[in-house]
């Protein structure tokens, strides 16, 4: 999935000569935390939250610091057509909450934290009603698919296949239905030998 299917299109967003009140405000307004910083000829020229612009109301009343001076010069940024997996490696690995979507310097988007939550969440179908198989096997050649063949022939419709970390010999895999019975499948995987950990209608 790619990011120009999950970016906020043509974002808010403000001017490097705004004061540091009009950002707050602005924010504020339409109940945003992220906000990025352009030129006129929408170069992206910097990124600010609305914590970072809280924390420097009073410098900016007192002292003068403007919004060039709080906002991140160099943002990370992702192009609309990088995969979601590079936001979502991006998001963990600098513990931010917003990134620009950049096209040849110009910024076309805006996407968080929350964007590419909700994308994982519908690619695995949690909120919609399915069940659930969860089974743990060795890594032998055939085995998944084995347990895989088994659950098609008692009538699951797999919906996707999720992988625990791995910490022993043997793998966990969850596997997500479509809402069904799921003791009759439970009961042939293991009839095969196989260890199911949990099984959920």
């Amino acid at each position: 999935m790619k990011i120009k299917t999950l970016m906020i299109p043509d974002p808010i967003i403000i001017t490097e000569k705004a004061s540091v009140e009009e950002a707050i405000e602005v924010m504020k307004s339409n109940s945003i935390r992220h906000l990025p910083v352009v030129s006129k000829e929408f170069v992206l020229k910097g990124f600010v939250t609305l914590a970072d612009m809280k924390s420097g109301l009073i410098p900016a009343m007192v002292a003068g610091v403007s919004l060039e001076d709080l906002m991140v010069k160099d943002p990370i940024t992702v192009g609309p057509d990088d995969d979601i997996e590079i936001a979502a490696q991006l998001f963990y690995k600098h513990k931010i909450g917003g990134m620009p979507v950049v096209q040849e310097n110009k910024l076309v988007g805006i996407i968080t934290e929350s964007d590419i939550l909700r994308a994982f969440i519908d690619m695995m179908g949690i909120l919609t009603s399915s069940s659930r198989i969860d089974v743990a096997m060795e890594k032998k050649p055939g085995l998944f698919r084995k347990a895989l063949q088994i659950i098609m022939d008692q009538g699951g419709d797999i919906i996707n296949v999720g992988l625990a970390p791995q910490s022993t010999k043997k793998r966990t895999y969850y596997i997500r239905l479509t809402a069904c019975k799921t003791g009759v499948i439970k009961t042939a995987l293991e009839k095969e030998g196989f260890e199911v950990v949990n099984a959920m209608d």
